[in-house]
């Protein structure tokens, strides 16, 4: 009587002991889940932004080329303007004034142009430099819903086959995956290129 007692108790406590790694279980995946979502989100709108970026930069680059081919067709039109002028010397003074006035609106849209690449290609050049680091953050949301995906897998065979150590290591992938998140939210410097490559 007193070996089934034991038993009974014995069954008893390992339910018990089932039922509060269930419990564990259940809430870490509750937990691993919702944090999971909102690096989803936030990596949904960090990828949004980079394509605006990305739209931004080929487009100014795009405005770059356009002033730039203007420019070449005002300095094409000065030189012409000039050959005519040295072509013709005995023109009358006021058509070498007006062609001497022309050269001189052709110069000055060249030079207009030229301050205006340069404010272009600033842009460009920022919109580039803005998708680059936004790219980081992308990399680390990756990062997080990668580890958190293995960690909530990890949770379940535990679940499966009350084997303690893979919750352990579930944890681990959890807790790299929180760090990733959380560097992705605050824009923390923290980077894995290697993982960034294997999983790019």
């Amino acid at each position: 009587m007193a070996e089934a007692l034991e038993q009974v108790q014995g069954e008893v406590q390992d339910h018990a002991g089932d039922s509060r790694l269930n419990g564990f279980i259940a809430l870490f995946v509750a937990v691993v889940a919702t944090f999971m979502a909102l690096c989803n989100v936030k990596d949904g709108n960090v990828v949004q932004a980079m394509q605006q970026s990305q739209a931004k930069a080929v487009d100014q680059w795009a405005y770059y080329q356009s002033k730039s081919t203007k420019q070449h067709i005002a300095e094409n039109a000065v030189e012409m303007l000039r050959v005519q002028l040295d072509m013709s010397p005995g023109l009358k003074p006021a058509a070498q004034a007006k062609v001497e006035a022309r050269i001189a609106d052709q110069e000055a849209a060249a030079k207009k142009y030229e301050r205006e690449k340069e404010q272009i290609k600033a842009e460009a050049e920022q919109a580039a430099k803005d998708y680059e680091a936004m790219n980081v953050h992308d990399d680390q949301f990756d990062l997080a819903e990668a580890c958190l995906s293995v960690a909530v897998a990890l949770a379940g065979v535990t679940a499966l086959t009350r084997k303690r150590w893979l919750f352990a290591v579930a944890g681990v992938f959890a807790g790299i995956g929180l760090i990733f998140g959380l560097a992705g939210f605050f824009h923390w410097n923290l980077h894995s290129e290697v993982m960034a490559k294997f999983l790019g």
